[in-house]
């Protein structure tokens, strides 16, 4: 049937379905949407079993990070009005949510399309060979579904036919006011412009940021583990062991710079000087000074990094190299420690390359230390190190820390006596 409306409203001239037959056709869109969905391997999944404070260990932030994304997804369950974000690490329970949501809203009676934005994709590629459903079908039934879960934003193969079918359902589900809830690793700043532009409208999406840990792996947090009290107020400057003028500089200056990037870190900072001159100290401060303010935040020393990608080819292993290295390659500030006591094999040579050579690219902040000199560094690594546009390099003077002051020579005492 159609409606008796003037021209010009929205409904003129489109056929509609008789109330006799809306409930019929209401059961039918649940049932195709529920077949598109992964529903039935998540219907364990709900509110009741999400662990709101995360697994023991973690830290009031994260906790409580976990405790407001679960309040959030509770309330908008119950209303299912405006977009939810769920922003956080691989693993820190955003999936776990968003399919709590969609269950709650399928128990409603509410159609409801949960799927990973991979599937999305590929669901509306096959329906261009699908006998049984066009493709201007398949994609009106996934953008104006009444309740879309869009799982694992930003991890498709992002190519122009992709990001423009993306664009046009999270466009029309703009404009339309339909609910939306996307889970996303990504920070804002990588998402395409289009797309971002709406995630960002306060008055239609809620964004909450989840700063958990993946729980599968709950002893790989930020990676500072003993550098978790080195902060910037223990830092010790070294003014009693009668070090040299110039190099005690050294070190205020680095403290300076240290300071200057966690309050705002932009770009790349390298931290150089000799074993126990205070780099990894002011590494760790930055980092820490970061984490608490919700950053993501990763600290790796440079070898043990390359052994936790290896141990990625165990049979054991519960997660990918290409997962582990797109963890660390991604995250919004890498602290790399160390860098140059590591075996150089070709294969530790090209992985050092790609993370260099990725961060670089997206101009992601980075923090470098090495006992190394300039010229001893891997070209390839080298010649983004000392790109002055995006890296500040600071040499840390002093010599290994003991804590105790300098002893002076008789020859150096008689020479100050004399002088």
């Amino acid at each position: 049937m159609r409606l008796e409306v003037p021209v010009g409203h929205p409904d003129f001239g489109r056929l509609q379905v008789c109330t006799c037959r809306q409930s019929q056709v209401s059961r039918q869109i649940r049932q195709r949407l529920f077949a598109l969905s992964n529903l039935d391997e998540l219907s364990h999944l709900s509110f009741e079993n999400f662990q709101q404070r995360g697994l023991i260990g973690l830290s009031p932030r994260q906790a409580d990070s976990l405790e407001l994304a679960h309040n959030h997804a509770r309330q908008y369950a119950q209303s299912l009005k405006g977009w939810l974000l769920l922003q956080g690490g691989y693993g820190c329970g955003k999936t776990h949510l968003a399919a709590a949501i969609a269950n709650f809203a399928v128990g409603l009676g509410v159609p409801t399309l949960f799927i990973t934005v991979p599937d999305l994709l590929d669901t509306l590629r096959f329906a261009y060979d699908d006998p049984e459903a066009t493709f201007e079908g398949r994609f009106d039934e996934i953008r104006q579904a009444p309740l879309l879960v869009m799982d694992d934003f930003g991890t498709q193969n992002a190519t122009n036919w992709a990001q423009e079918k993306l664009f046009q359902i999270l466009n029309y589900r703009y404009i339309n006011r339909l609910p939306l809830v996307i889970t996303t690793n990504l920070p804002l700043d990588d998402i395409e412009p289009r797309i971002r532009s709406r995630l960002m409208d306060p008055q239609l999406v809620t964004r909450v940021n989840i700063l958990a840990p993946d729980f599968r792996n709950p002893t790989e947090d930020t990676g500072l583990g003993v550098f978790n009290e080195c902060t910037f107020a223990t830092f010790d400057l070294r003014k009693n062991e009668g070090l040299p003028a110039e190099e005690v500089q050294s070190l205020e200056k680095a403290l300076k710079a240290a300071r200057l990037f966690a309050e705002q870190p932009e770009g790349w900072l390298l931290l150089l000087g000799g074993y126990g001159c205070g780099k990894t100290h002011l590494a760790a401060a930055i980092a820490n000074y970061r984490s608490e303010l919700g950053f993501d935040v990763r600290f790796d020393v440079v070898p043990d990094l390359l052994d936790h990608l290896r141990a990625t080819f165990s049979p054991g292993s519960t997660i990918s190299l290409d997962r582990r290295f797109e963890q660390v390659r991604t995250c919004r500030l890498l602290i790399l420690d160390d860098l140059g006591t590591q075996s150089m094999t070709p294969w530790v040579r090209e992985k050092l390359y790609q993370l260099f050579n990725y961060r670089y690219n997206h101009k992601l902040p980075t923090v470098i230390t090495t006992t190394d000199a300039l010229e001893e560094i891997d070209p390839r690594l080298r010649s983004r190190m000392m790109d002055l546009r995006l890296c500040k390099n600071y040499w840390i003077g002093v010599p290994s820390y003991t804590g105790a002051p300098r002893r002076q020579s008789r020859m150096g005492s008689r020479k100050r006596k004399t002088g």
